[in-house]
């Protein structure tokens, strides 16, 4: 009167599971590539970031002296921020590279009040004088010696002051 029944084991097929492990392997194929642009692009909103604040500086003391700081700063820090020897190869933050030290004879950074004080990708430049300036922020995003530059260039037009950012046609 009574029927046993049994209980069926079930489980995956190898079909199945080779089904499953196609799928995230063409999910991974297309999600890698995404997340290295990603990560890339947030590596270059530094440069924009830091060439905004110099733009600030430089609008700052444009109010003040009817001029843009007039200096020649090399690229800071002197070497590339891949041979830093850090573990995450990006440059250490140094407050004397950025501060003169001295009221007397201030930096063109001191008159912009830019400085980096966390640790960076790009070496930062400033060339300008009273009527015209150029910024630049310089970087190599994965130490495969391929750098890119941002540029941000101050002048006037028609009296106004125009500031142009020019950033990289392949940004590495």
């Amino acid at each position: 009167m009574f029927r046993i029944l049994k209980n069926k084991q079930r489980g995956f097929t190898l079909i199945e599971l080779m089904i499953v492990v196609a799928i995230i392997g063409i999910l991974a194929a297309v999600a890698i590539p995404t997340f290295m642009d990603m990560m890339k692009n947030s590596k270059r909103s530094e440069a924009e970031v830091n060439l905004d604040a110099i733009k600030k500086g430089v609008k700052a003391r444009l109010a003040d002296f009817a001029g843009f700081v007039t200096a020649d700063e090399d690229l800071t820090p002197d070497e590339a921020c891949c041979d830093s020897g850090e573990a995450d190869r990006k440059c250490l933050p140094d407050a004397e590279l950025w501060n003169s030290g001295d009221p007397a004879a201030p930096s063109g950074w001191d008159e912009m009040n830019f400085n980096v004080d966390e640790k960076h990708y790009f070496q930062y430049g400033y060339n300008g004088d009273a009527a015209a300036f150029t910024a630049l922020a310089v970087g190599d995003l994965d130490c495969d010696d391929t750098e890119v530059t941002y540029s941000l260039v101050g002048d006037y037009n028609s009296g106004n002051p125009l500031y142009t950012l020019t950033k990289p046609a392949r940004a590495d």
